[in-house]
C-alpha cells in the first residue's frame, strides 16, 4: 500500500497594531493535527479578548479521529460550542460580545476552511491568490445584492459591520469550503487588520517570494509601517512537498 502525505511548513504572528491598546485577536496553530485558526474578538477589550480566546480554546481541544469528513465536522462542532459558551455568557452579563472565526484543517490530501465573520482564508495556487471565504458583513451583502460595487465597498463607512459572528446569536451558521490539496499550495488566514491595510496583490507577492515565517513577518511589518489601525494576525501554511511512503504487505499501517 502507498500513502501520500504533504509536509506542512507554517508560521503565525499577531500584533496589537499602532492604535489599539490591547490585542483582541487570538489564533490556533497545531500543525501536528493539521489545524490553524484566527479569531477576532469584539465587544470591548476584556470581552473581545475573552470571546476570541474562547473560540481558540474550543478549537484547540478537538479530539481528532483521523477521518477527514468526521474531523471536519468536529471543527465545525467546536465553533458551535464556542458560540453557545459566548452567547450564554453575554446573555447572563447583559452585554454583546462575540468573535469572528476562520479555521483551516488539512488532512492527507484534502483541506477545509470554515468561517463565520470577516476574518479571511486565502489560497495561493499556481501563482494566483484565491480568496476562499466570503465576508459576513452588511457591505458584502449589499455587494451580493447588486446595491454596491466592489470598488465602492472597499471604503464604505460600514465595511466592518459584521452580519454574522460567533456568540452573537443562539444559532450560528458556519460556512465551509473543501477541496483537494495540491503540491505548492500556500494557505493564509488573517484578521481584517491585515487585508484592511495590505492589498491582495501585495499579499500574493509576499507569499510567492518568502517562506511562511518571513511572509508573516513582512506582512505584519507593512501594517505597522502604514499605521496598523487594528489588531493584525496572520497565519501562513505551505504544502511544501509530497513524501512517498510505501508499506509492504504485513507492515503496520
Amino acid at each position: 500500500m502507498t500513502r501520500q502525505a504533504f509536509r506542512f511548513v507554517d508560521a503565525a504572528l499577531s500584533d496589537p497594531g499602532r492604535v489599539r491598546a490591547a490585542n483582541e485577536d487570538a489564533f490556533v496553530s497545531v500543525p501536528e493535527r493539521g489545524l490553524w485558526a484566527v479569531a477576532d474578538g469584539m465587544g470591548g477589550h476584556v470581552n473581545g479578548q475573552w470571546a476570541s480566546k474562547t473560540v481558540a480554546q474550543s478549537l484547540g481541544e478537538i479530539a481528532f479521529a483521523g477521518d477527514f469528513d468526521g474531523d471536519s465536522l468536529r471543527v465545525a462542532d467546536a465553533i458551535h460550542a464556542a458560540n453557545a459558551t459566548i452567547f450564554a455568557e453575554a446573555s447572563a452579563a447583559g452585554k454583546q460580545m462575540g468573535s469572528t472565526a476562520v479555521a483551516l484543517f488539512l488532512h492527507d490530501r484534502r483541506f477545509v476552511v470554515l468561517w463565520a465573520g470577516d476574518s479571511r482564508g486565502y489560497l495561493l495556487r499556481d501563482g494566483a491568490l484565491h480568496r476562499l471565504t466570503r465576508d459576513h458583513t452588511q457591505v458584502q451583502e449589499m455587494v451580493d445584492r447588486g446595491m454596491l460595487s466592489v470598488e465602492d465597498a472597499k471604503n464604505h463607512p460600514m465595511s466592518h459591520v459584521i452580519s454574522r459572528a460567533v456568540g452573537v446569536q443562539a444559532v450560528l451558521e458556519v460556512d465551509a469550503v473543501a477541496d483537494d490539496i495540491q503540491t505548492g499550495d500556500i494557505f493564509l488566514l488573517c484578521s481584517d487588520g491585515l487585508y484592511g491595510v495590505v492589498a491582495d496583490v501585495e499579499i500574493a507577492d509576499y507569499l510567492k517570494s518568502h517562506s511562511p515565517e518571513n511572509a508573516c513577518r513582512h506582512l505584519v511589518q507593512i501594517c505597522l509601517e502604514r499605521g496598523a489601525p487594528d489588531n493584525v494576525t496572520v497565519i501562513a501554511v505551505a504544502c511544501d512537498q509530497i513524501t512517498q511512503l510505501t508499506l509492504l504487505p504485513g507492515q503496520a499501517s
